[in-house]
C-alpha cells in the first residue's frame, strides 16, 4: 500500500502559470483589469458566445443570473434534487421557491417527463443541470420551455467543453453557468462564467456582480479610465480578479486536451469495470453529445460489493486513495424538508444514486499506472480474484 494518499481531483497548474502569477502580483494590480479583460475575450471566442461574464464562483453566476430574471416571492424555479446545493440554495436567495424534480437512474441528468409534471403558472425558469460532464438532452427541454414561456439556465458546473449534437454548449440556447473551482475541468482557483444570448441580461449581470456600480474597476482605475460613476441597482461582490484570471488564461487553451485525457481514462474505466458486478456504469444517451468527464461517476452494488458506499469509501481511504460523493439529493437535507415539505420518498431515482454514487479518482495528470492501482486497489477491497 503507498503511503502518499492519492487524491480523486487534483489540478494541473504548470509553471508559466506560476510565473505569470508572480508576474501579475509585482505589477500592481491584483484584482479586476487587463487579465480579466483578456480572459473574458478568450471565454467569447471559446463558446463563440455574444456576451461571457467572469465572476468569482460558478454559484455566484447562477445567483446573478436569476437575480437577473426578477423573481417574485410566489415564482417557482424547477431543479433536479441532484445536484450540488448551490443549484437551489440560489433560487431561495434570489426570492423565488424552489421545485425539485427526479432524474433519470441511467444517466442522473434531469427527467424532462418530471418537469413537465412541476410546470405550474407560477413557473419562471427551469435549472437543468449537466450533471458529471453529460450534456441534457436540450431540445426538448428548450421546446418544453417555449411552449410555457419559461427561461432555462443551464447549470453546466460539470460540463465545460462538452457538447450537444455537434454544437458546444454555451454557443446557443438562453443563459449558462460554468464554474472554475479547482476540481473542475479547469480552474481559476475559485471562480466562474456566465454566457447568455440575452444582451438585457448580460448588461443586468454585468452591473450586478460589482456592486451596482455602472462600469468596472479597469474602466475606472486604468490610464483611460474615469472614476466617477454612478450606482443604478444595488449589487454584490461577485467579480473576478486578474489573479484568478491568470490561471483562466493559461487553462483554457488546455480544456480541449484535459478533456481528451479525462475521457480517455473514463473509457478504461468502462472497460475493465464493465463485468464487474459490484458496479452499475453510467449509461449513454440515445443523443449526439461530447462528455466533458468531470466526474466518473458509477453506483455501487450493495449486494454484490458486500458493502454499503460509505464503506467502500471508508475503505479505499485506509488504502490511501480518495474518492467523492456527489451527491447527497437535495430533499434530504433539514432546510429543505423543514421549509419546502420534501421528504424520503419523494424522488427515488435521486435518492438511489445519493445511497450509491461514488467519484473515482479522474483528473488530466492521472497515469495508467495510477489507475491501475485504483483499479488494483478496488480489486483487493472487493476481494476480486
Amino acid at each position: 500500500m503507498s503511503t502518499d494518499f492519492f487524491p480523486f481531483a487534483r489540478p494541473h497548474i504548470d509553471q508559466a502559470t506560476i510565473d505569470e502569477v508572480i508576474d501579475c502580483l509585482k505589477s500592481g494590480w491584483i484584482t479586476t483589469g487587463p487579465r480579466v479583460q483578456k480572459f473574458t475575450e478568450m471565454l467569447k471566442q471559446y463558446f463563440n458566445a455574444p456576451h461571457a461574464l467572469p465572476i468569482s464562483s460558478g454559484t455566484a453566476g447562477l445567483h446573478l443570473a436569476l437575480l437577473g430574471l426578477n423573481l417574485q416571492p410566489d415564482d417557482e424555479v424547477i431543479a433536479p434534487t441532484m445536484t450540488f446545493v448551490a443549484t437551489a440554495n440560489t433560487i431561495v436567495l434570489a426570492g423565488a421557491k424552489p421545485v425539485l424534480v427526479d432524474v433519470e437512474l441511467d444517466t442522473y441528468n434531469i427527467d424532462i417527463n418530471t418537469i413537465k409534471k412541476a410546470i405550474t403558472p407560477k413557473t419562471r425558469a427551469i435549472i437543468p443541470v449537466h450533471y458529471a460532464g453529460l450534456p441534457v438532452d436540450l431540445d426538448p427541454l428548450y421546446d418544453l420551455a417555449k411552449q410555457h414561456n419559461l427561461r432555462i439556465i443551464e447549470d453546466g458546473a460539470h460540463a465545460i467543453g462538452a457538447a450537444y449534437k455537434g454544437q458546444r454548449l454555451g454557443s446557443f440556447g438562453d443563459t449558462q453557468m460554468w464554474s472554475f473551482h479547482p476540481n473542475k475541468n479547469i480552474t481559476t482557483i475559485e471562480g466562474g462564467c456566465i454566457t447568455t444570448t440575452d444582451d438585457a441580461l448580460a448588461k443586468d449581470i454585468s452591473i450586478r456582480r460589482f456592486h451596482g456600480i455602472d462600469r468596472d474597476t479597469w474602466n475606472r482605475f486604468s490610464k483611460k479610465g474615469n472614476q466617477h460613476y454612478d450606482v443604478v441597482m444595488p449589487g454584490l461582490k461577485y467579480n473576478m480578479t486578474d489573479i484568478q484570471a491568470v490561471l483562466g488564461i493559461h487553462q483554457l487553451p488546455e480544456l480541449d486536451r484535459f478533456i481528451e485525457r479525462r475521457t480517455e481514462l473514463a473509457h478504461r474505466y468502462l472497460d475493465i469495470l464493465s463485468d464487474w458486478p459490484e458496479w452499475q456504469l453510467p449509461s449513454k444517451p440515445d443523443y449526439a453529445y461530447k462528455h466533458a468527464w468531470h466526474l466518473f461517476v458509477p453506483l455501487i452494488n450493495p449486494k454484490a460489493a458486500k458493502m454499503t458506499r460509505d464503506d467502500f469509501m471508508a475503505a479505499m481511504k485506509q488504502c490511501n486513495i480518495g474518492t467523492g460523493f456527489h451527491y447527497a439529493a437535495l430533499h434530504s437535507f433539514s432546510y429543505y424538508q423543514k421549509t419546502f415539505g420534501y421528504k424520503k420518498g419523494d424522488f427515488p431515482n435521486s435518492e438511489t444514486i445519493g445511497d450509491r454514487i461514488v467519484s473515482l479518482p479522474l483528473f488530466p495528470d492521472m497515469t495508467n499506472a495510477q489507475q491501475d492501482h485504483v483499479i488494483e486497489t478496488m480489486k483487493q477491497i472487493f476481494k476480486k480474484a
